[in-house]
């Protein structure tokens, strides 16, 4: 009895669940198997984001590759060879004023400036090659834009012409002044300095980092918003603009959906201006000059047209009060005196 009460009592012990000492403690190897298994779950989520981005991409530029066709009545000529679109206003008998536009810009932004100006004067404005409706032909630099512009007054038989460069426009108006400084006598930077900032490394870069299905899909849908294209245009222009409808956000989207356009902007990368020593040798030219600023135009700091005007041997720089980027769309009127010097 003795006996078999003990091997009870043993079989009672031995079969009790034993105490786990290290419980609560970590074993050496779960760190490490914790991180792996979240690694791999991020490296899951990271390929399953890039298939279906993948996916979207390539439907999506599939879906919208149709081109923008052209708007009727468009007038052209051939300026260094290139097919060029242009605009007219009026019809004065004073010297006639070439517009020269700037980034994201066409003739048809011109047009406040145009009517403005054409009570006095003979005015055009005419689409640098990769933007507007001008046919696509790099290299997109202020050189080659400034042998078009000066080809554009050939064809047009245009002397002594006021010139006239917004934003990078600037630059390609300095180009061409340089170039050929008897066919201008007056030249104008409106809210431009002619240098090169360095900005088109940016273009480089996204072109660089973005594989074609991605950087088109990016640039499509920035295209087809009409927030955006309207809040860049109210950002860049202020309250004295007038408000854009649906025909004036397709007047800023459509030359950026015709044939060509998305593969020009791609390769605008030397689109930003000249060396400041360039611009500077316009002070040598003997020619009338001024520069045109909109007093609140962030683009450039506060001493930008103060500095330009020293620079390229202007007057003291005209600034158009409370006026932004787009000094011509929101206050045509100052700007066309400013452009005329207070003339005709």
């Amino acid at each position: 009895m003795v006996f078999g009460r003990r091997r009870e009592r043993v079989n009672v012990e031995t079969s009790a669940p034993r105490r786990d000492t290290s419980a609560g403690r970590p074993s050496a190897g779960r760190p490490g198997k914790a991180r792996w298994r979240w690694a791999r779950r991020l490296l899951v989520a990271v390929a399953a984001f890039a298939v279906t981005a993948t996916l979207f991409s390539l439907i999506y530029n599939a879906a919208t590759a149709g081109r923008a066709r052209e708007p009727a009545g468009l007038r052209f000529v051939t300026a260094d060879g290139i097919r060029t679109r242009y605009r007219q206003w009026g019809g004065g008998d004073g010297p006639p004023v070439v517009l020269v536009h700037g980034f994201a810009e066409s003739a048809d932004t011109f047009d406040p400036l145009g009517r403005a100006l054409a009570g006095r004067r003979r005015v055009y404005a005419l689409d640098l090659t990769g933007w507007g409706y001008s046919r696509r032909e790099g290299p997109y630099d202020a050189d080659h834009q400034a042998a078009q512009v000066l080809g554009f007054l050939d064809a047009l038989r245009l002397d002594h012409v006021t010139l006239v460069g917004h934003s990078t426009g600037a630059a390609v108006v300095a180009a061409a002044t340089l170039r050929s400084p008897d066919r201008i006598s007056r030249l104008v930077f409106l809210d431009g300095d002619g240098l090169n900032t360095g900005a088109g490394a940016g273009a480089t870069g996204l072109q660089t980092a973005l594989p074609p299905p991605y950087r088109t899909t990016l640039l499509r849908l920035a295209v087809r918003s009409d927030w955006l294209i309207r809040r860049i245009y109210e950002s860049n222009c202020g309250p004295g603009c007038p408000r854009l409808d649906r025909a004036g956000v397709d007047q800023w989207r459509r030359p950026l959906q015709v044939a060509g356009a998305e593969d020009g902007i791609w390769h605008m990368t030397s689109i930003v201006g000249l060396p400041a020593t360039r611009v500077a040798a316009l002070a040598g030219v003997p020619i009338s000059k001024a520069v045109v600023f909109g007093s609140a135009d962030d683009v450039f700091a506060r001493s930008s047209p103060y500095e330009t005007a020293k620079r390229i041997g202007a007057p003291a720089p005209v600034l158009i009060p409370g006026a932004r980027h787009l000094s011509f769309i929101s206050n045509p009127g100052q700007v066309a005196s400013a452009i005329t010097g207070g003339g005709g």
